[in-house]
């Protein structure tokens, strides 16, 4: 009589991609946790939820000191996934893993002034969006509403929105954005470093940027709330007309 042999179950590995920010520190790293700080406090939220690598290179850190570090990023709610260009000997658990071979994506410079050049490194479009999109000739086109705490990031092109943003929302373009609705969340324009603009409906922005340069809703004149506006970069200021 023969046995039957049962064959076991196969363990599979499977590759998977996915998109991340980078956060690259410059030396002084005080005074570049100084402009963070600002910019969380304009743009709050904006770091919760997403999947951050830390790139320390060049900044010759100790164990201890990258530590110190990571305390910082976590203070603020910002969860380090990975490291680059950390030298750490061993495998270190209490450490997020060194990853090496990215690719080396657009820039978006979110603190832009004469003193610091910060950036957050931006890849592809954030994950968790469940809006129906289509991409035709380098634009991305939504057809639904953008809700709050949704983000899309499309750096080849134009981001067209046939509905509103929500307050809480956000919108990373690598050319312009047209928001056929109300804009109550956040545009960010020109991450790709083209010529680019911003068009709604209805505006009502928490925060606008194009090419780093930014300008908050506490900055906005009285008169362009709630009418149809376009923005546009003249040298180092944000320009804010209504569209008759």
């Amino acid at each position: 009589m023969t046995a039957a042999v049962r064959s076991r179950p196969s363990l599979r590995f499977r590759g998977r991609s996915f998109h991340a920010m980078v956060l690259a520190p410059e030396a002084p790293v005080s005074a570049w946790f100084d402009d963070l700080d600002e910019w969380i406090k304009r743009s709050p939220g904006f770091f919760l939820g997403r999947p951050v690598v830390l790139d320390v290179t060049g900044l010759n850190l100790s164990r201890s000191a990258l530590g110190d570090l990571l305390q910082e990023f976590s203070a603020r709610s910002i969860r380090i996934m990975g490291l680059e260009g950390a030298e750490l000997s061993g495998h270190d658990l209490q450490m997020p893993p060194v990853l090496r071979g990215g690719r080396r994506e657009n820039v978006i410079d979110l603190f832009a002034n004469d003193d610091t050049q910060s950036a957050i490194h931006v890849n592809g479009q954030a994950a968790g969006t469940d809006t129906h999109e289509a991409e035709a000739a380098g634009a991305l086109l939504i057809d639904t509403p953008v809700r709050s705490g949704q983000s899309i990031m499309h750096l080849e092109g134009d981001v067209i929105v046939v509905g509103s943003v929500a307050s809480g929302a956000e919108i990373i373009a690598g050319g312009s954005i047209h928001i056929y609705g109300s804009l109550r969340g956040r545009a960010i324009a020109g991450a790709s470093g083209r010529k680019s603009r911003i068009f709604c409906r209805k505006f009502e922005a928490e925060l606008l940027s194009i090419d780093g340069f930014y300008m908050t809703a506490d900055a906005v004149e009285p008169h362009l709330i709630g009418r149809s506006v376009q923005v546009w970069l003249d040298g180092d200021r944000l320009m804010v007309a209504v569209q008759e």
